[in-house]
């Protein structure tokens, strides 16, 4: 018995390690893209040498405290606003969330209700909102962001010259969680801060394996695929019995029509913002959330990843539990270690080995200060994985106040 778990700890660290040091140099090899000049960037059409006409589609469901700042944003970019339209749907919202996007008097900008295209009869609003955006759409690029989101300026001039530059299919581009700057409780500025730390490991996971093609990775508040290639994969046609999944799943319909298609966009100048939520109960509906489609993904390739990252965690979680059960002891190059022992090293080689991959990743995020919490934040995160893991197979979760099985 002792030896056997012996074996299963040494099989999971190794697989760990191995996969952690892929992403690190995949990551790494990712180059960095920028627009070819450091000029300021003309706003007139008839000054700029980029002319893709582009589609915003923001579905949104009771957003009312943040529709404005998301749409205001995105009015804000350099890029000429007779190349692109907002198209915001909104999804059977009980507030003010639609009265504000008719307050914005631009040409440019859309208001489109859900309501009208369907009742409550599907699984998935948003699939279902992103769809009938992308019907109302005029421009060759679809770009997707959430309503909780704000863009940087040179957002649009650079997804445009990008795509100008790059022709592809599907482009993943950066998002980020910064967490309130002051005036919370104790409470929320530990969920808020460990939220940053978590969302910027995944950012950091999906460019390395979209830069590798090695699985599907992506984040719907930024994200940009051609019209073109949405309706050739039939958009979310098969997919769209699943509640979630309007990104991911997409990309991989896309990536199975054309591999070469799907790039990163590494660039400072697209990283959107998004709000943390403010509870541990809110967060960890949120990653149920997410794991909920793990299973569902045609793209297996994830799959021995997940399972390697889940199960580490689970040993990390009975380790102390075996400590106080057992007298185990494990004997390694020579070197004899309780259970204890020997799950404190374990934690410790898994804090360092994860610092390391997230540096780079941190610098590029403008987040380094953070990584000085990250080894308090361990234990939580230990715990929420393997919760989230189980109840986004077994559990249920609510989403914008719908109960989603």
């Amino acid at each position: 018995m002792q030896q056997a778990v012996l074996i299963i700890c040494l099989l999971l660290i190794i697989s760990y390690t191995a996969i952690i040091i892929y992403y690190a140099i995949a990551w790494l090899s990712l180059p960095n893209w920028q627009l070819a000049t450091t000029q300021p960037i003309p706003k007139g059409l008839a000054d700029s040498p980029i002319t893709a006409q582009l589609s915003i589609i923001i579905p949104a469901r009771n957003e009312e405290d943040n529709i404005g700042a998301c749409i205001q944003s995105i009015l804000n970019q350099s890029y000429s606003k007779n190349l692109y339209e907002i198209i915001v749907v909104n999804d059977h919202s009980t507030d003010a969330t639609a009265s504000i996007v008719k307050t914005f008097n631009e040409p440019n900008i859309k208001c489109v209700d859900l309501i009208n295209f369907i009742g409550n009869e599907t699984n998935s609003f948003k699939k279902k909102g992103i769809e009938v955006g992308i019907a109302q759409a005029n421009g060759e690029l679809i770009i997707t962001t959430d309503a909780d989101c704000v863009a940087p300026p040179n957002w649009l001039q650079t997804i445009a010259a990008f795509y100008e530059e790059k022709k592809p299919d599907l482009i993943v581009m950066p998002v980020s969680i910064f967490p309130s700057p002051s005036g919370v409780g104790l409470g929320v500025r530990f969920i808020e801060i460990f939220q940053a730390l978590d969302f910027m490991t995944l950012q950091g996971i999906t460019g390395s394996a979209v830069h590798k093609k090695i699985h599907s990775m992506c984040n719907g508040a930024n994200l940009a695929y051609t019209k073109k290639a949405f309706n050739t994969v039939n958009g979310f046609a098969g997919i769209n019995n699943i509640a979630s999944g309007d990104d991911m799943m997409l990309m991989h319909k896309i990536y199975s029509e054309n591999k070469k298609g799907i790039v990163y966009l590494k660039s400072a100048a697209v990283i959107v913002q998004t709000k943390p939520v403010k509870t541990i109960t809110e967060f960890i509906n949120q990653r149920i959330r997410w794991a909920s489609k793990a299973d569902k993904y045609e793209d297996k390739r994830m799959l021995p990843v997940l399972i390697v990252v889940y199960f580490f965690n689970v040993l990390l979680l009975i380790l102390p539990i075996i400590a106080f059960l057992s007298n185990f002891k494990f004997l390694i190059f020579n070197f004899q270690f309780s259970t204890l022992q020997f799950w404190f090293w374990l934690l410790l080689f898994k804090m360092v080995i994860e610092i390391i991959f997230l540096i780079p990743i941190a610098k590029f995020f403008n987040k380094l200060p953070l990584l000085f919490l990250f080894p308090l934040m361990q234990p939580f995160h230990i715990i929420y994985t393997v919760i989230a893991g189980w109840l986004g197979k077994f559990g249920r979760y609510s989403w914008k106040g719908r109960q989603v099985k």
